[in-house]
């Protein structure tokens, strides 16, 4: 079953059940995926969704580091319900290990040595992550093997 059936298939769910949480958030994450395939006129595959879907966690966490700040308790359990609906709809995570192991074989792959070859490896890691991390946590990993 697809991310998006998966979506649709939450969305009824929590319709029948009366999650208002569940449906306010995957009727979120779903306009997204209908902006982006009416934007750009094509219909999103598994991997553009769940970075659609990761860039979403993303700004809640820094939603919900913003409400501890400022001391809203409230909105801080609302971003963190959230977070943990948008994670059901994401690939397992990678773990860290497996994630510098993955690093490291690409920058082996493409011959890096310097930090100014970070975008090689980039581009080779990327596919392969396909999702199951963090851009930023790639980007570290890539960044702190080459500057060794």
């Amino acid at each position: 079953m697809s991310t998006k059936a998966k979506l649709n298939e939450s969305m009824k769910e929590a319709m029948k059940s009366g999650d208002d949480l569940r449906k306010r958030t995957v009727r979120m994450v779903l306009a997204a995926v209908k902006q982006v395939e009416v934007d750009k006129r094509i219909e999103l595959d598994d991997m553009a969704i769940n970075a659609l879907i990761q860039k979403e966690v993303k700004n809640r966490r820094e939603a919900l580091e913003e409400a501890k700040k400022a001391n809203r308790d409230d909105l801080a359990t609302e971003n963190e319900a959230e977070i943990k609906v948008l994670e059901e709809f994401l690939p397992k995570a990678m773990d860290p290990a497996e994630l510098r192991a993955l690093v490291q074989a690409a920058i082996t792959e493409v011959g890096a040595a310097a930090p100014s070859d970070m975008g090689k490896v980039m581009k080779v890691v990327m596919p392969k992550v396909a999702g199951r991390a963090p851009n930023d946590a790639i980007s570290a990993a890539v960044k702190e093997l080459l500057t060794k």
